[in-house]
């Protein structure tokens, strides 16, 4: 079983037991935490979520908290005497996922009742319906007229004086 969920902005293919290095989380060592945007998951048939799968939760436990690699960054033009040299570390969190599920389905039965009676209160009550605003279209037709009137006028000729 394993499932693609959003962690921290990005998309990680999880399984149970797995570890993972992502983006720094804000809870502390040994922490519980749960992510709810699962994107697609396979339990021996393949849900995809439109986004995001509904009731379905990864649960994880953040193990430490790191720096990952140096990564150096070196800018340089040639024949101009630029030289720019600059180093990055980026912090780590690194969880290791408990287990994916998705909650109790007991929650749609209780939806579904609550879907019929909205059906029905609508239809006993009957409201006027909205009267619809009209925009009149007056600023339009100055603009085709002032296009229509510059594009009328002759164009003004220049005569050089005689001498």
């Amino acid at each position: 079983m394993y499932a693609i969920v959003e962690i921290a902005g990005q998309q990680f293919k999880v399984a149970k037991d797995q570890k993972v290095f992502v983006h720094r989380l804000e809870e502390k060592e040994g922490s519980k935490v749960s992510f709810d945007k699962v994107l697609l998951m396979n339990d021996g048939k393949v849900t995809i979520g439109a986004p995001v799968i509904k009731d379905a939760v990864v649960t994880a436990k953040v193990l430490k908290h790191l720096k990952g690699d140096k990564v150096i960054v070196f800018k340089k033009k040639r024949r101009k005497g630029f030289k720019k040299k600059n180093g990055h570390r980026q912090f780590l969190s690194e969880i290791q996922i408990d287990g994916i599920s998705v909650k109790a389905p007991a929650k749609k039965a209780a939806a579904k009742k609550d879907e019929a009676k909205a059906e029905k209160a609508p239809a006993a009550k009957k409201e006027a319906p909205a009267k619809k605003e009209t925009k009149a279209p007056a600023k339009a037709a100055p603009k085709a007229t002032a296009k229509k009137t510059a594009a009328k006028k002759p164009a003004a000729k220049k005569e050089s004086p005689k001498k």
